[in-house]
């Protein structure tokens, strides 16, 4: 089955994949590796999702955070592969940025949104090396944000 049709499959709906808000661009190919700028949490209506994980959301919330940026990473990565994801061969690390108070560690748990979407479009091939890390803040106040390495076909 081809990755768009378990998007279809899943009844994903992918956000449309936003232009940088800096000096930097969304995505870089170098070679066949696919480098996917950090994807910042934000919900289905276009508003960030804000605040620390511990104090103003649970790790459920956080969880779907991070969902979202693999929603918006898997926007990017079909931008950049010209709208075809039969391009991508796997993913090959996330990186989980969790803006969470000082006693909170979940954090994978959390980045775990990220990971089980990934897994889910991409089967074996989604299978990544992560890291999941504290911040004691984001961009934008945002909760979660997420960034990509790819490998392409």
């Amino acid at each position: 089955m081809s990755y768009d049709n378990k998007i279809k499959e899943l009844k994903i709906v992918l956000p449309e994949a936003k232009p940088p808000v800096g000096n930097y661009v969304a995505t870089k190919i170098s070679g066949k590796m696919l480098f996917v700028s950090g994807q910042i949490s934000i919900d289905e209506n276009g508003q960030l999702i804000k605040g620390k994980i511990g104090k103003d959301l649970d790790a459920e919330a956080g969880y779907n955070a991070a969902k979202r940026c693999a929603l918006s990473i898997i926007s990017q990565v079909k931008k950049a592969c010209d709208n075809d994801l039969s391009k991508i061969k796997s993913c090959i690390k996330l990186t989980g940025f969790v803006n969470s108070t000082d006693d909170f560690t979940d954090q994978p748990k959390v980045i775990n949104g990220a990971s089980d979407l990934i897994a889910s479009i991409f089967g074996d091939a989604g299978m990544h090396a992560r890291a999941a890390v504290s911040t004691n803040s984001l961009p934008l106040g945002v909760s979660v944000e997420v960034d990509a390495i790819f490998e392409l076909n």
